[in-house]
């Protein structure tokens, strides 16, 4: 297949990075016109019309046969519908601000919530099956390939409500939580933040935040705080609604705590996340208070100023990576580690899964979205030639490999991976592709400003996102008394990342309402944990890779093929490997611990 490539960005950004890649959705559907839409709309409806009438009242009394025989069914209405959303998601995050997407996202989201709340009864049955009986239906070889995901629907057997209330809640959540998520997406895609004499976009202007020209990196900052605190109020109050929502749920499902809901999703132990929390804020200064220390020395400063932190070292060189460059070093390190996973990297280039270049109201950010198994992920970037947009591009694509493999070896419930595991292989494709840049770069300041990025990244990826999860908490806590005001919501962001980042980093005033932009605080409260619990279990997955474990590139590609089906601790015994054990996390931290060591010795 032909690759698309943009035509529409400006000769500055083509001269410099080449033609960037636009996805192809046509193995979803054509367009939003597609008749195959239409036809598959009206085959789950009917589809879910008839498992209500055949099942519901029954499930309890099915053997293992006929308990197979309905999972298999309800999977092929699920995969249809999740097709259906993932076309519509793809489309939107492809342009928020065009109307017809949004509408055709809203309406999509509405018929399927309507027609899947009929499918409700079926966990609410299933659950209410005693466990000795459950033990006897998995005598039933065929249904043990789905025991993992029939165990973890189990685990929500507390927390559910009747049927009637279980549907109502469904229904009303396009209006309640649904509703508010669209309302910070379409907030966020149009906000355009002054900067020289141009209105960038949020993706554009965090972008200077890595420029080599203090005084950029100072007005984009200083733009962005202006920008967020004119619309302060809108964002204070979608998150209290959106804290109040999850509350009003939490309450009625009698979840202890505002994070267990997460942790269930997860599959991982309250203990376990508490481990990983603790180990990090204990080690914030030895690695991020640490660091910074020793960056404002580079810089010739008592202190950065909070713009400062993510800042070009002054020994490093002003490196743009055309597309070209950055698809060959990142197809390369996975080529090295395994041929097959660097096949099918190659695949997201040749078969057009990635939409790189800024355009006009596209998504901030990165992600890659599994889709479906009888497709395939899709990945988006808003790629500017960084070296940090290459170890994205290098971050998605681990992502898309693991989602590929999974789709193909598992079938749709069992290929999710929960998200404790969801960023082994997007954080381990970031360090196959570091140690391809260091071990290719000859000029030794260039490999102290790689080893320097590297360590950034993690402390990005491990000390911060941990911090983010503290916010969250004490804003889902707080929330549980009383409406937070704007300024208390600020003054729990600014005392966070103080504690966090260090007396090395300074803030300014408008840095109080730099929590507003980040979208996980929206779209999936608590996820952002996931991203430490992703990077320090593959600090020791990579540290035995590195040791020469016997089959260890074998036993990788197989992690990621089980998808969802084993949860982690039976994921991770190939390689005895256990988060649940208290000196695990430390382990992790210890690899960002030696690298700042490394620096250290080289200053």
């Amino acid at each position: 297949m032909t690759t698309k490539t943009n035509n529409n960005l400006d000769n500055h950004h083509k001269q410099n990075l080449g033609n960037l890649p636009i996805w192809d959705l046509s193995d979803l559907y054509d367009s939003i016109e597609s008749k195959n839409i239409s036809s598959d709309l009206e085959f789950i409806e009917i589809k879910a019309k008839e498992f209500e009438k055949n099942y519901e009242g029954k499930i309890s009394s099915l053997n293992g046969r006929s308990l197979l025989a309905a999972i298999e069914q309800l999977e092929i209405i699920d995969e249809r519908m999740d097709k259906i959303l993932s076309f519509a998601h793809l489309l939107y995050a492809e342009n928020v601000e065009d109307v017809k997407n949004k509408v055709f996202f809203q309406q999509m989201q509405e018929k399927i919530t309507k027609i899947s709340s009929s499918l409700i009864f079926f966990t609410l049955e299933l659950n209410s099956i005693e466990e000795t009986q459950i033990n006897k239906l998995f005598n039933f070889e065929g249904l043990k390939k789905f025991k993992t995901w029939i165990e973890i629907a189990r685990t929500y057997k507390p927390h559910q409500l009747d049927k009637k209330l279980e549907k109502l809640m469904k229904d009303k959540s396009v209006t309640s939580s649904a509703a508010w998520i669209r309302l910070f997406d379409e907030t966020i895609a149009s906000l355009r933040f002054p900067f020289k004499d141009k209105e960038l976009s949020s993706a554009e202007i965090l972008n200077y935040f890595s420029d080599n020209d203090a005084s950029k990196r100072k007005e984009a900052a200083k733009s962005i705080g202006s920008v967020l605190k004119s619309h302060v109020n809108i964002f204070c109050t979608i998150t209290n609604t959106l804290a109040k929502d999850k509350a009003i749920n939490d309450e009625w499902r009698e979840y202890p705590n505002p994070v267990r809901s997460r942790n269930l999703a997860n599959v991982v132990e309250d203990e376990v996340v508490d481990a990983l929390t603790k180990a990090v804020t204990n080690s914030y200064p030895k690695l991020s208070h640490r660091y910074y220390k020793m960056k404002t020395k580079w810089f010739g400063k008592k202190s950065l100023k909070y713009w400062d932190r993510n800042a070009p070292l002054p020994f490093q060189s002003n490196r743009i990576y055309t597309w070209k460059q950055a698809t060959s070093i990142v197809l390369e390190s996975f080529n090295h580690f395994n041929t097959g996973i660097g096949k099918i990297g190659k695949m997201f280039f040749d078969e057009c899964w990635i939409h790189a270049p800024i355009t006009k109201g596209k998504s901030p950010g990165a992600f890659s979205a599994s889709t479906v198994p009888s497709a395939h992920p899709y990945i988006l970037l808003n790629y500017q030639g960084k070296t940090r947009d290459v170890s994205t591009l290098a971050h998605e694509l681990g992502h898309g490999v693991h989602q590929f493999l999974a789709g193909r070896k598992q079938s749709h419930f069992n290929c999710s991976t929960p998200l404790t595991l969801a960023e082994t292989a997007s954080v381990f494709g970031e360090m196959l592709t570091f140690k391809l840049l260091l071990q290719k770069e000859e000029d030794l300041k260039e490999k102290q400003a790689l080893l320097a990025n590297k360590v950034e990244d993690m402390l990005n990826t491990v000390v911060r996102q941990i911090a983010f999860f503290e916010f969250e908490k004490q804003i889902h806590t707080k929330r549980l008394k009383s409406e937070l005001t704007a300024d208390e919501i600020c003054q729990i962001w600014l005392d966070i990342q103080s504690k966090s980042l260090g007396p090395a980093i300074e803030f300014e005033e408008e840095y109080r309402y730099y929590w507003m932009y980040i979208p996980h605080f929206i779209h999936s409260p608590f996820y952002v944990y996931a991203y430490a619990f992703g990077d320090c279990l593959v600090n020791s997955l990579f540290a035995l890779y590195e040791e020469n474990l016997n089959g260890f590139d074998k036993k990788y590609v197989s992690l990621l093929e089980t998808g969802g089906s084993l949860k982690y601790k039976e994921l991770l015994k190939p390689f005895n490997l256990d988060p649940s054990q208290p000196d695990f996390w430390h382990k992790g931290i210890s690899v960002i611990e030696s690298f700042i060591d490394e620096l250290e010795q080289l200053n």
